[in-house]
């Protein structure tokens, strides 16, 4: 018997993992490999989402960052591109166009720069103007093959990018993807993004996911003329939201307008700008997700 709260729509519960009506659901319906999922998973090593409570905070580029980060502290890296409406990631790691190749084990993702992995909708597209119209159940069957059908190979960490939002695709990713160990949620200092980000933590908290902490994108603008630091975002909204929800505040990302251009053309900002005072704080925060991860990932080992 139903639990009195269940009204039978499983896909869209932050409970069904653990809710014996949703595994008699699931058999009535085909089924999603999980045995495969869990094989396929097995080989990497860490697994975080990133994920925001809004559009427009710079999230796919903090991801695209922070992978071409770790690659260079000598991870191997894979990202996922879980924005099935709009990816965007391959743009940014300068492979759009690229095809995903098949052979006897499975699906390969496409390489990028570092010998990052990647993976896209964007990749099955004929084109870039092409819409992704699809309603949720395809979404999470879209999701469920990326994990199950890609041979990611060993990797050290996985990085999944997520829409904004608590919608399909992040849900998907949270209950599908086995021992995460965490999410990064990415933020502007305004006080409307405060508000969403409360709602992402309660989100991966309800589902079970730590959250490894938050980053304040967007923080601060350096003049190159005068050197004034101006605040255009507002200011201590990441560090000030991470104090009210007691979750580790990783750092400030300051405004750099290179950061748009090296997104566009294709090259990780800290690939090209290394000594820049964003790529420094990138590095700095990269370091701090190494050291909760890992030493994490050590004491349980």
């Amino acid at each position: 018997m139903s639990a009195p709260e269940c009204n039978g729509q499983c896909d869209a519960c932050t409970q069904a993992k653990d809710c014996p009506e949703e595994k008699k659901t699931q058999q009535k319906k085909p089924a999603i490999d999980r045995r495969l999922i869990e094989m396929r998973m097995a080989k990497i090593k860490h697994k975080i989402a990133v994920i925001s409570g809004k559009g427009g905070v710079g999230k796919t580029m903090v991801t695209v960052n922070l992978a071409a980060a770790l690659a260079q502290r000598g991870r191997s890296v894979g990202v996922l591109d879980a924005d099935i409406h709009g990816p965007s990631v391959p743009k940014m790691f300068g492979i759009s166009g690229s095809r995903l190749t098949a052979g006897p084990p499975g699906i390969f993702p496409a390489v990028g720069p570092l010998g990052i992995r990647v993976v896209s909708m964007d990749f099955l597209l004929p084109s870039e103007e092409t819409p992704v119209i699809w309603r949720g159940p395809l979404k999470m069957r879209a999701i469920s093959q990326f994990l199950s059908d890609i041979v990611w190979g060993p990797l050290d960490y996985l990085l999944a990018d997520l829409p904004p939002g608590t919608g399909d695709e992040p849900l998907s990713i949270m209950q599908l993807l086995p021992d995460m160990d965490g999410v990064v949620i990415v933020t502007i200092p305004s006080e409307v993004s405060q508000i969403v980000v409360k709602k992402a933590v309660t989100f991966s908290r309800q589902l079970g996911v730590p959250v490894i902490g938050i980053i304040e994108n967007m923080s601060g603008f350096v003049c190159p003329k005068c050197g004034a630091e101006i605040d255009i975002f507002g200011s201590g909204g990441g560090e000030k939201i991470s104090r009210e929800l007691n979750v580790p505040f990783l750092g400030k990302i300051p405004i750099d307008p290179r950061i748009c251009e090296d997104s566009d053309a294709g090259v990780p900002f800290v690939v090209r700008h290394p000594d820049s005072p964003a790529a420094k704080a990138f590095k700095e925060i990269t370091d701090r997700i190494l050291s909760t991860v890992e030493s994490k990932h050590k004491s349980e080992g």
